[in-house]
């Protein structure tokens, strides 16, 4: 078996198990913050309670209370929701390295944003990581973090300056998989560094009998909060790797705003119907949504190809794709990280060229996410020479 093959399972694997594991910490969050929203304090409700709510779900019915700290006493099979936020880090760092730090050269590094070793981008990216997560905890630690609006706003600061740093020396696929992964670390550091160690603190002043810190609980629930709100933003972020016309934008931060703007704003008209708030406090959510989305649509939009280029040959147009395309899309490829052409697409004839011609020109054309790190030195005027012969036929 060859060192490629197994790279290939390795990858396959990891993301499989990333997927599982991050669904399960999803519906977790979801469901736990939707739960919050929805407790309602009710006559004759115990003692330290805050509030229940009664829920029916696969033919039976649910009664669920909250206690404003936590109860007296503790039972034995109490249910920690922890290992769903580890796996799901773990798991995607795994697959960071995999994809990422063992093929740094096709996929995290471009020559022509910067040239740098595998080692060194490496390096940059763990690096990148721990010192967001520092200053993110920092900060919500601060005096700023007990103010709501202005707390979000200097996340939203960290998370763009991440993605300016990032485009300066990472390819666009590097780029977003990086904003990514810095908020993923955020929410699973929330969990293992704040929320876990906090509950077991309140724990364990139960069992020695004194009375819990209710500080530690409002911490935490600040943090879960931070979680679920970053959830749709994150997700977006570690698919973009499949849409060029993210990870090829021109204007990397401003595509990172509008999904955190997009992906906030749907995420608060949800947690706020959930909460059977009035309608008029939270409707705007979803018209800011909207436009981010419109703007979105405007800012991405394929551009003009080159006018006043001579319209190329078939024999033209084949040149430049077996000089920048078939060592990787071909029935027989050179490059040693590819046993097959990736997704069976071939492009060693001119029918090839026609039979693909919209994924060229999304790939190669309209954005340099092909080559993969452009290694073979593709130029713009190639890109554009290709793109209006693909348009013309």
């Amino acid at each position: 078996m060859t060192a490629t093959f197994l790279s290939e399972w390795l990858n396959l694997l990891f993301r499989w198990f990333h997927l599982i594991v991050g669904v399960g910490w999803i519906g977790t969050s979801f469901y736990f913050i939707a739960l919050d929203l929805s407790l309602r304090k009710r006559e004759g409700q115990g003692a330290g309670i805050f509030g229940s709510a009664w829920e029916v779900h696969g033919g039976g019915f649910y009664h669920v209370e909250k206690y404003m700290v936590a109860p007296k006493e503790l039972p034995k099979d109490l249910i920690w929701y922890k290992w769903d936020a580890y796996l799901t880090w773990v798991s995607g760092f795994a697959l960071l390295t995999v994809q990422y730090y063992f093929n740094a050269s096709v996929y995290l590094i471009d020559p022509a944003v910067m040239k740098l070793l595998p080692s060194e981008a490496v390096t940059i990216s763990i690096v990148s990581l721990g010192a967001g997560w520092l200053v993110y905890d920092r900060l919500c630690r601060s005096a700023i973090g007990q103010n709501t609006p202005l707390l979000a706003a200097c996340l939203l600061v960290i998370i763009l300056g991440a993605t300016y740093g990032y485009s300066q020396v990472f390819s666009g696929r590097g780029v977003l998989i990086h904003v990514g992964a810095l908020i993923g670390t955020f929410m699973a550091f929330n969990v293992f560094v704040v929320i876990i160690p906090n509950q077991k603190k309140i724990t364990a002043a139960l069992l020695a009998g004194r009375e819990p810190d209710a500080e530690l609980g409002k911490i935490g629930k600040q943090r879960s909060v931070h979680n679920n709100y970053l959830t749709l933003p994150v997700l977006l972020m570690m698919v973009s790797n499949h849409y060029p016309l993210l990870t090829g934008h021109s204007q990397p931060v401003l595509v990172v705003a509008l999904i955190l703007v997009m992906g906030g704003m749907v995420r608060h008209f949800i947690n706020r119907h959930d909460a059977h708030d009035n309608f008029a406090n939270f409707w705007w959510a979803l018209p800011c949504a909207a436009v981010s989305l419109f703007v979105a649509l405007i800012v991405t939009q394929p551009a003009k190809l080159g006018t006043g280029l001579t319209l190329a040959s078939d024999g033209q147009a084949l040149a430049i794709a077996r000089t920048h395309c078939t060592a990787c899309h071909s029935a027989t490829p050179s490059n040693e990280a590819f046993t097959e052409a990736p997704k069976n697409i071939d492009l060693d004839s001119i029918a090839d060229l026609r039979k693909y011609s919209s994924l060229i020109l999304a790939q190669a054309v309209r954005s340099d996410a092909m080559p993969l790190g452009n290694e073979t030195g593709m130029t713009q005027q190639e890109r554009e020479l290709l793109g209006v012969w693909l348009e013309q036929h």
